[in-house]
C-alpha cells in the first residue's frame, strides 16, 4: 500500500535473540517492517560506531511486509545503514529497538546499545522507542512487553508526535495480568558500583572478569524509573541528548563572569 508505514526494528542482543523476534512482532501491527541487527550481541555499545574495520550485510529472509537483515556493526552502525543506505530512498516512519534482555532504566540509558540505537533513530527526525524487559533469562516471557509495547507505540502513533521523540520504554517481568499499567517517569538517579574480579589462565597471565550492583540513589522516590518497575509499572520515560546541566552552568558564571554571554531566552 502506498501510505503503508514503514518500521525499522534494531537490538543490541543480534538478529537470532528471543527479543528481536518479540520485537518484529510488535512492529508488525503498524506497517510494513525493515529489521536490521548486529551479527553478534552488542550489549554495552552505548553509541558506539565502527570506523576501522569493513562491515557486512547479509539478507536473512524476506516475506510479504518483512525483511530481515544481520549487519557486522554495532546497533547504531544498524540504524545508520538503514537510514543512509539500505533504506535512503524511502521515508521510514518509526524505529523500534530491542526488545532487550534486561532493563534500561536509570544510568543503564548510557551505556545501552538498545537505547543507543533509539537515540540515533531519533537524529534522523524519526520517532525512536526503546523496548526493553527486566529479564536476562534465556526463557524470559516477552508477552507482557509485546502487550504494552504495541499498547504504546499504537496510542503514540494514534496522535500528534512532536519531534525530536525518543522514548525509554521498561517492562517488569511477570504476565501481563500481572503488570499494572503504565507510568510516565523520570530517570533514577542510580549508578553501578563495579567490581573486578582477578584470575589467572593456565599460562600465569592475569585476566578479569567485570561485575558489579546497581545502587538506587533515590529509592524512595516514586516518580522513577526504577520506583515503576519495582512496584510492576511500565516504566516510559522520554529521553533527549542535550548533557548539558544548566545548574551548573548557572552557578560557575560566578567562577567565570568575563566567559558569560547572557542567558538564551528559554534557560530563564
Amino acid at each position: 500500500m502506498e501510505n503503508e508505514r514503514l518500521i525499522l526494528v534494531t537490538n543490541d542482543d543480534g538478529y537470532a535473540s528471543k527479543g528481536f523476534a518479540a520485537a518484529i512482532e510488535v512492529a508488525r501491527n503498524f506497517g510494513r517492517v525493515v529489521a536490521v541487527a548486529p551479527e553478534t550481541p552488542q550489549s554495552g555499545m552505548s553509541q558506539a560506531i565502527t570506523m576501522y574495520n569493513p562491515l557486512y550485510l547479509r539478507k536473512i529472509r524476506e516475506e510479504e511486509g518483512l525483511e530481515v537483515y544481520s549487519f557486522s556493526g554495532t546497533p547504531v552502525d544498524c540504524v545508520k545503514m538503514a537510514f543512509d543506505y539500505l533504506l535512503r530512498e524511502q521515508r521510514i516512519d518509526l524505529v523500534i529497538s530491542g526488545i532487550n534482555h534486561g532493563s534500561n532504566s536509570a544510568v543503564n540509558i548510557l551505556y545501552s546499545g538498545t537505547m543507543g540505537a533509539a537515540i540515533e533513530g531519533s537524529f534522523y527526525g524519526c520517532p525512536s522507542v526503546g523496548l526493553s524487559l527486566d529479564d536476562h533469562g534465556a526463557d524470559a516471557d516477552f508477552d507482557g512487553a509485546v502487550l504494552y509495547g504495541r499498547q504504546i507505540i499504537g496510542d503514540l502513533l494514534a496522535g500528534e508526535i512532536l519531534l525530536p521523540l525518543c522514548l525509554n520504554v521498561n517492562v517488569p517481568v511477570g504476565r501481563p495480568e500481572e503488570l499494572r499499567g503504565i507510568r510516565l517517569c523520570r530517570q533514577n538517579r542510580g549508578f553501578w558500583r563495579e567490581e573486578f574480579y582477578r584470575h589467572e589462565d593456565p599460562r600465569g597471565r592475569e585476566y578479569f572478569w567485570l561485575t558489579g550492583a546497581f545502587v538506587d540513589g533515590e529509592p524512595e522516590a516514586e516518580d522513577t524509573d526504577e520506583w515503576a518497575l519495582r512496584n510492576k509499572y511500565v516504566s516510559v520515560v522520554p529521553v533527549h541528548t542535550d548533557l548539558t546541566d544548566y545548574r551548573q552552568l548557572k552557578h560557575l558564571r560566578r567562577f567565570f563572569p568575563a566567559a558569560c554571554d547572557g542567558e538564551p531566552e528559554s534557560r530563564k
